[in-house]
């Protein structure tokens, strides 16, 4: 064997020896590579797992959500039909009240109407002027008591101080004396109250 070949077999087994010495790093990193892929794969899939998890929840919470609405607009929709209801059966119930008061009054003013019919026909004839001044006494009374009754009562006004919730001075005069400025020295037109309610202001005048 000449030189020349003894170099050539020399070079040949450092190759041999080189190819066997990388093969187990060629392994390694396929290896790795392998085992990186299916990380990278397992990952991928946790994710997709994962994603899809998200998605069934926020479809359940979706469901509950729509359930609850449901459930809520059934019960506004009921609510609005009983109150609806309720409000028509107040104002039937409240009209007839109306009603049957206004027809009340109505009878229990007849008797007086019946009194001033009286009256009317008994003042042509009268010669007594006290019995026609005993017959507008007794017709005032019968007015007033069905007034009071139902507690309508005649506003205080003279000798009372000024009181713009009570009364509605028509004019001033100089005061009669001192202790009445200020006060109501006369009463063109009594007023009326209804319990607390004030019906009509006494017109009045009103010392300064």
């Amino acid at each position: 064997m000449t030189k020349k070949d003894m170099q050539n077999e020399k070079i040949k087994n450092e190759d041999v020896k080189k190819s066997l010495s990388d093969k187990p790093k060629q392994e390694q990193n396929n290896s790795e590579k392998k085992s990186s892929s299916e990380k990278a794969k397992k990952e991928t899939k946790g994710k997709k797992t994962s994603s899809q998890t998200k998605k069934n929840k926020t479809a359940e919470k979706i469901k509950a959500l729509e359930k609850s609405c449901n459930e809520l607009n059934d019960k506004y929709l009921r609510l609005s039909a009983e109150y609806d209801n309720y409000r028509k059966r107040t104002l039937k119930e409240r009209m007839e009240l109306i009603k049957s008061a206004g027809e009340d009054t109505l009878i229990n003013f007849l008797p007086i109407m019946d009194n001033i019919d009286r009256a009317k026909k008994s003042v042509d004839d009268a010669k007594d002027i006290g019995a026609i001044k005993e017959g507008i006494n007794l017709i005032y009374k019968h007015i007033f008591d069905f007034l009071t009754e139902r507690g309508i009562k005649e506003i205080e006004a003279i000798g009372e101080t000024f009181d713009t919730d009570l009364h509605e001075a028509l004019t001033k005069i100089p005061s009669p004396s001192e202790d009445l400025k200020g006060k109501v020295v006369d009463v063109i037109e009594k007023g009326y109250k209804l319990k607390d309610k004030v019906l009509r202001f006494s017109k009045v005048v009103v010392g300064e």
